[in-house]
């Protein structure tokens, strides 16, 4: 059986008529929607890209860390923000996001 589209959750034919003046006003004028101040992106966590670069390869932790012979306990430091790579880990990073292949042929050779 096909299921039917639900109904939109938002209409948003009142706020496709508003100029992007009166959008810049109206998001203002709301507490909830106020821009991030420098203080706020101070406190806020990034989120590292060791797990960025993990993820879109669709590894595990363990996988990650065997595969490019990374200690599974600096890995897990790294995502966890509990420390950062230095330069020339973030440049081993930036190579395995370009072409991890090649990172494993090199490393298995």
């Amino acid at each position: 059986m096909k299921k039917t589209a639900s109904p939109p959750k938002h209409d948003w034919k009142r706020f496709d008529a508003m100029t992007d003046k009166k959008r810049q006003r109206a998001a203002a004028s709301d507490p909830d929607a106020l821009p991030l101040t420098p203080a706020d992106f101070k406190r806020m966590k990034r989120t590292p890209r060791a797990k960025i670069i993990r993820r879109a390869l669709g590894l595990t932790q363990e996988e990650f860390a065997s595969r490019f012979r990374i200690p599974l306990g600096t890995l897990r430091d790294w995502e966890q923000g509990a420390s950062e790579p230095d330069q020339a880990a973030r440049a081993y990073l930036t190579v395995i996001a370009r072409n991890p292949k090649a990172v494993v042929k090199a490393l298995l050779s």
